[in-house]
């Protein structure tokens, strides 16, 4: 692979330019950022009965900050406050948040039920005060509640107890399971689509514009999605693949009316990736490689790749599920892809990888580009919904280049940003109002927000704000970094 060279090494859009083509990087980026009402981040959109002024959302960012009890903490409120000052229209999720207490991806994950309704409640309005602080009005903003079951990375208690919807010949030996008894039953479907239903009331009493009901990144509802080889009416057709998204939605729709829906998806998966162990050395990791899976062909584990050739995308089922969110009436869907998990490279490009990744495989910029081309493809296919695209904080300065780029030329709906957001939450919004965005405060990419949780501690931007960098967690990162 040639070398890659970093963002901030390029002095303008010209120099990405020319070096995305030098690479044959199938991505372009605006020259100049347009400000006040002809920017495209500031177009209004009409949306679940209101009228939102921006194009900017904000991803679920999840801090392991919670209590034990799964309710909220000082550092998650703050969290919150710093979505609320970002000048986004758009919350998606604020917070995952288990619909059971088993369902966790850790100890201390939200948990929406009634113990820490009032908790969640106050996260919102936490929110909410905030952007009415810097914006005079929060009326025009949508927060919604991201309802999750972690399964095959469920830590309740912090081991591993995972609960699958099929055995995985290469992920069950990364994720411990080892019987057939880990694998959900029909019963226990059951009563999993009734705590969506309820998780949902409940988010409504809590103040919620909408739910996301999450299918994305190798969680439970994703990794349905992927069940070609369950042989009951939760897998193997299309149909049954999307059952628990269709009886859950009907009952949401029962339960609880005039609820709103949205879905983050990952629109297609790779098989699980690994180090290469010919090029690791002691803690430096080789590059990322994937796990063998000719074995496992054609691979029927998966969503949005080809059977024969998994490294490949096919979007005919993302397709066929966006169609199908329409005919539910679900008016929103944020797409992602692959897993943090297993292949983070495809989900979160990044030059320097979290403690249990690998170095990166290829040019980060191929995984910002596949991700929005995929999106601008699906995009084109189901113009009636609207999408939100994920996968810009690696472009770091130049990201409102090219987020301006995709939504003028119709792209997508929405410019989603995560990772960016504990660094710099307002970086679209200044940039879109002001032209210029301030430097210092861009994510590098550089994965502690990823190590820390993995290692259990507090996600962050230990690089970057102060809040992290004076916090007793502070010396465990520096140890990791040296490990």
């Amino acid at each position: 692979m040639q070398p890659i060279r970093r963002i901030a090494s390029f002095a303008t859009p010209t120099d990405l330019r020319g070096y995305l083509r030098e690479r044959a990087i199938d991505l372009d980026l605006d020259d100049q950022i347009v400000t006040g009402s002809d920017s495209p981040l500031l177009q209004p959109i009409a949306l679940m009965g209101k009228t939102l002024a921006n194009r900017i959302c904000i991803h679920a960012m999840e801090g392991w900050d919670g209590t034990r009890t799964g309710g909220s903490t000082e550092p998650m409120v703050r969290r919150w406050r710093k979505f609320g000052r970002s000048g986004a229209k758009l919350i998606w999720g604020g917070e995952a948040m288990a619909v059971v207490p088993e369902g966790r991806a850790n100890p201390r994950q939200l948990i929406l039920n009634e113990q820490n309704l009032d908790d969640i409640a106050a996260l919102r309005e936490a929110l909410l005060d905030e952007h009415r602080q810097h914006f005079g009005s929060a009326d025009d903003v949508l927060v919604g509640f991201q309802l999750t079951h972690s399964g095959r990375f469920c830590r309740p208690e912090g081991e591993l107890k995972p609960l699958v919807a099929f055995r995985h010949p290469l992920l069950d030996r990364k994720f411990k399971v080892t019987s057939d008894a880990q694998v959900i039953t029909d019963d226990q479907i059951k009563r999993l689509i009734d705590a969506y239903i309820a998780a949902a009331a409940l988010a409504k009493r809590a103040g919620a514009d909408f739910v996301d009901i999450k299918h994305c990144h190798g969680y439970l509802l994703h990794e349905f999605l992927g069940a070609h080889t369950r042989p009951d009416p939760y897998g193997g057709s299309f149909e049954n693949r999307t059952r628990i998204l269709r009886e859950i939605v009907a009952g949401i729709r029962a339960q609880v009316p005039g609820l709103h829906l949205g879905v983050r998806l990952s629109a297609f998966d790779f098989p699980p990736f690994r180090p290469d162990p010919t090029l690791t050395q002691g803690s430096s990791l080789g590059p990322g490689i994937p796990e063998e899976y000719q074995s496992c062909l054609p691979y029927r584990y998966s969503f949005g790749n080809r059977p024969e050739h998994p490294l490949e995308i096919d979007l005919a089922e993302p397709i066929q599920f966006l169609d199908f969110c329409a005919i539910l009436g679900i008016e929103l869907v944020n797409l992602s892809a692959g897993s943090p998990y297993y292949n983070p490279h495809i989900q979160r490009p990044a030059l320097f990888p979290p403690s249990d990744g690998y170095q990166p495989p290829e040019d980060p910029l191929v995984g910002v580009a596949r991700q929005i081309n995929v999106v601008a493809q699906l995009k084109q296919a189901c113009p009636k919904v609207l999408l939100v695209g994920t996968g810009y904080t690696y472009l770091q300065d130049y990201l409102p280049h090219v987020a301006q780029r995709c939504l003028r030329s119709g792209m997508v709906d929405f410019v989603g940003i995560g990772r960016m957001v504990l660094s710099y939450p307002s970086i679209l919004y200044d940039a879109a109002t002001g032209g210029a965005i301030e430097r210092k405060m861009i994510c590098r990419t550089f994965s502690d927000c990823t190590t820390a949780p993995r290692n259990g501690l507090r996600s962050g931007c230990y690089p970057l704000d102060d809040y992290y960098k004076q916090s007793p967690d502070m010396a465990a990162m520096r140890d990791l970094r040296k490990r």
